[in-house]
């Protein structure tokens, strides 16, 4: 007698309860009621005729024939979103977008001030972003392009060095004409001191006491600086004129040239050797007129630049 297979929802909602092992938290994730998350799992055991859960009063686990049924599910829907990720590219590929996946800093201080010209370099071209620090898969996740903070190798795909990051202690024209003097390193001691206190790719942001180890002094206080999860509150802060903070030179190219920020010192340093900011997409899409179309405007705009 031939069964009649669940369906993806059902498999869905069978693959989310299994990760979690909690019908609570998989209802949370696929947006169902822990009720209809337990109802799915028992219409997939009548279907199949085998027990997924062992159940007790305090836990589920899964049976080994839950656990063969779960690799199964696990590879099948991997495999229908990979491919429904580049069936959208196909079709994307007529309508003229490209979807393009980057980092929250990248995307505020560096690319929004560079779309007029991008629209003017690529008329009728049509750019979604992504915008997460989070490294997504270009078939799963629906992406055609990407510009990632990293070493620039990843498998299956092509990579075009675009620019360091390189940080530096930067000020507002207002504090360093009427504040504290700002002569050597030290006198950074008697300002508020700010920076983006984050990781990325396991890798700790550059701080304050690094940048005083680089400048040779090793009796820094780091207690009063101020801490911020996004650079955007950082470079809020300067331009305000209250803080000298350490941030990207890159994404801040823009207020630097209006004279809105100055750079301190000529001391600066970069996360780790060998990072740095790249453009990458998958081998496969190397001829996509849309790929090849970004990725010679980035590059000329980084020549530019």
């Amino acid at each position: 007698m031939t069964r009649t297979l669940p369906g993806t929802r059902a498999l869905r909602t069978f693959e989310a309860a299994a990760r979690h092992l909690n019908f609570t938290r998989a209802a949370d994730e696929v947006g169902l009621t822990p009720a209809a998350v337990s109802y799915q799992i028992k219409e997939i055991e009548d279907q199949l005729g085998i027990v997924l859960f062992a159940r007790t009063s305090r836990s589920i686990q899964l049976t080994p024939a839950g656990a063969v049924l779960l690799e199964a599910t696990t590879e099948a829907l991997g495999t229908l979103q990979r491919a429904a990720g580049r069936a959208r590219r196909i079709a994307a590929r007529e309508s003229n977008q490209l979807r393009l996946s980057l980092g929250a800093r990248l995307a505020t201080h560096w690319l929004l001030p560079r779309l007029p010209r991008f629209r003017a370099a690529c008329p009728g071209q049509e750019l979604t972003l992504d915008v997460t620090d989070q490294v997504r898969d270009f078939d799963a996740d629906d992406i055609d392009v990407a510009i990632r903070f990293g070493p620039g190798k990843y498998p299956e795909t092509r990579s075009h060095r675009l620019f360091d990051a390189v940080v530096a202690p930067v000020c507002s024209p207002a504090l360093l004409a009427n504040g504290p003097p700002l002569r050597e390193p030290r006198d950074l001691f008697q300002h508020t001191l700010c920076y983006v206190d984050c990781t990325v790719n396991d890798i700790v942001w550059p701080n304050w006491r690094m940048w005083m180890n680089a400048a040779g002094i090793t009796e820094f206080d780091d207690s009063r600086c101020v801490g911020f999860a996004d650079s955007s509150h950082v470079v809020q802060a300067i331009l305000d004129g209250n803080a000298v903070g350490l941030v990207e030179l890159a994404m801040i190219a823009g207020d630097r040239a209006q004279g809105r920020l100055v750079k301190l010192f000529d001391i600066e340093l970069t996360p780790a050797p060998g990072y740095a900011y790249h453009l990458v997409y998958p081998t496969s899409s190397a001829d996509d007129p849309r790929v090849a179309a970004f990725r010679q405007w980035i590059l000329e705009e980084i020549a530019r630049a």
